[in-house]
């Protein structure tokens, strides 16, 4: 037992979990602790806003595989932050919100920056601690870092502002290390029994793959039964896409080759993936989902286990070790899929190649609205290009080492098709909670946990607008990125339904917008719009040169055409139906 402040009390458990850089805005709330970050070892790395923070502290995480830590003033500057906790608790990202609150004395008088700040972020943490008195101080702040990493998600530790202050006797608890295991014994010789009489097996590998590190016990598997291997959707990083056996995502504007060779399962192992509903629906006109496959589910929550897919069996492990485990199990076993391993290998090198060849010819939406904006396009001053030859152009010119983010938007969706990554923890979305604002100050926190990496984030110029402020902060504290926003001056994803659904009567879903390339110019980047294609690549792999070699932030604005890819959700809305007389014609 030492004697300290609860200040040092925080700080100090703090330091014992690893931290060393924390996002936020400096506030009265918790000043006292910020007074001894620096001497602590501890970067307040100060931001535009506390939602940028959060996202920052998500991408910290996902790029790392430390905690992330977000701190801000209590009342509003902490209710900024819900958005963005909300989006790390859908990627399974231990993000610790720290959440300084109004004095105890002043709780319920309706004072200054006062609210309840439990509720508000309970439907999206795993763990909320509240700090009750100040001598648990350190209990309560390990307890919120253990927590975060044991349930696999954001947690909450609330701290009443006055209970920084005083003198307390305490012990700084060290981090506890969950070893999570392979599994039961049981369910894992089911699933080695299934995977023998497998005769098309399909590795599906998901974002824990990419989280438990566990990519080469991944490969190890896949290679001893020598399967098609699919990333669950936006998890493209959780397998390389270098290997023979990797056929692309599945999911919203996925891979054709994944899809067609899903849907020939027999077994489906499910790696590190909750089988979340948005990443199985039908896409490109296929339901591909295999319907009578017998699945094998591996996830460190046992309450992930059947939740969507119905499974044959279910795994509750890491999945590294189950990975491992089963590959020991099949070991040297003649497999009924051993029999057929250089036939199914020829057709997923087949299927690999159809689609690239698709891809390759694929340079223009084919729906009467997309060609009409072709048209469009060719008539206006300027050259708008299209947003699929975009995307290939950036592929082509993307290095093999770089991060890249995604915001949510119709163009960023269709990048889904052409990102590729051969290292894990490389590609960042905002997964099913997909909101706006999420690529850039997610991709900052990223490149603040790996700065010897390329760092790109991906945002139409709808999303680019909502977070576009926080380049300052990448200047400021010099954390070079590129942004890369694709300027349509639309809101597109939501245009496609009017086009689909309402008769292309568009209704607030314009966006005329200045140049972005001057905005951030003005904010201390490099700005650089792009208006033809041969250009797109060399400026990718300028701007890169430019945040490897000389520290500088760009935003990269490519002029894009108002063609549409397909709508997020083809069962989300129907043909509208009106009874009405004056809106008859709204149909």
């Amino acid at each position: 037992m030492a004697r300290m402040t609860p200040s040092e009390a925080f700080v100090e458990t703090l330091v014992a979990q690893g931290v060393t850089e924390i996002y936020g805005i400096m506030g009265s709330a918790f000043m006292d602790a910020m007074d001894i970050f620096a001497p602590a070892g501890i970067r307040l790395i100060p931001v535009v806003h506390e939602q940028g923070g959060a996202h920052m502290a998500d991408g910290y995480y996902r790029a790392s595989g430390r905690h992330g830590v977000v701190i801000g003033q209590n009342g509003p500057g902490i209710s900024n932050c819900v958005t963005a906790i909300a989006a790390a608790y859908w990627a399974h990202s231990p993000v610790v919100m720290i959440t300084p609150e109004t004095g105890t004395m002043g709780q319920g008088l309706g004072g200054f920056q006062e609210a309840h700040q439990l509720p508000m972020f309970q439907e999206f943490v795993k763990y909320q601690g509240h700090v009750n008195n100040p001598n648990r101080m350190a209990e309560y702040t390990a307890r919120c870092f253990d927590r975060a990493m044991s349930e696999i998600g954001p947690t909450q530790l609330n701290i009443p502002r006055d209970y920084f202050y005083g003198d307390i006797d305490v012990e700084i608890p060290q981090p506890q290390v969950l070893d999570r295991g392979p599994g039961g014994e049981r369910s894992l010789n089911e699933a080695a029994e299934l995977l023998a009489e497998a005769k098309f097996p399909v590795l599906l590998s998901g974002g824990g793959v990419v989280q438990g590190d566990a990519v080469e016990e991944c490969k190890a598997l896949a290679e001893r039964l020598g399967c098609p291997v699919v990333n669950s959707y936006l998890h493209n990083d959780s397998f390389p896409a270098s290997h023979p056996q990797w056929c692309g995502p599945l999911g919203y504007q996925g891979s054709k080759a994944a899809m067609k060779l899903i849907a020939q399962a027999d077994v489906v192992i499910a790696l590190g993936s909750r089988l979340g509903p948005f990443g199985t629906l039908p896409q490109h006109g296929m339901d591909y989902w295999p319907k009578d496959a017998k699945i094998i589910q591996i996830d460190a929550d046992h309450k992930m286990l059947g939740l969507v897919k119905k499974i044959s069996v279910g795994i509750c492990g890491d999945a590294g070790a189950a990975a491992s485990a089963l590959t020991a199990k099949l070991g040297d076993k003649t497999l009924a899929c051993d029999a057929t391993r250089d036939a199914r290998a020829a057709r997923i090198s087949e299927e690999k190649a159809a689609w690239e060849k698709e891809l390759d010819a694929w340079q223009h939406e084919v729906d009467e609205y997309s060609q009409d904006m072709v048209a469009e396009a060719d008539k206006e001053e300027g050259n708008w290009l299209a947003p699929r030859q975009v995307l290939r152009e950036l592929e082509k010119a993307m290095p093999a080492d770089a991060m890249v983010s995604t915001d949510i938007g119709n163009i960023n969706a269709v990048a889904n098709s052409y990102l590729r990554f051969d290292r894990p923890r490389s590609f960042f979305a905002p997964m099913s909670w997909g909101n706006c604002g999420y690529s850039l100050p997610t991709m900052i926190g990223a490149k603040t946990a790996a700065p010897d990496r390329p760092a790109i984030a991906y945002a139409g110029d709808g999303a680019w607008t909502m977070s576009m402020t926080e380049i300052m902060t990448a200047v400021r504290h010099d954390i070079p990125v590129v942004g890369v926003v694709f300027h349509n001056r639309q809101w597109g994803a939501e245009k496609k339904n009017q086009v689909d659904f309402y008769g292309r009567r568009f209704v607030a879903d314009e966006l005329e917008s200045p140049s972005f390339a001057q905005i951030g110019r003005s904010m201390g980047a490099e700005g650089v719009t792009v208006d033809s294609l041969e250009d797109v690549g060399p400026a990718l792999a300028k701007a890169v040169d430019m945040q490897m070699n000389a520290g500088k932030t760009t935003v990269l604005e490519i002029m894009c055409n108002r063609e549409l890819g397909d709508p997020f959700r083809k069962d989300a809305l129907a043909k509208p139906v009106r009874h009405l007389d004056k809106y008859k014609d709204f149909v």
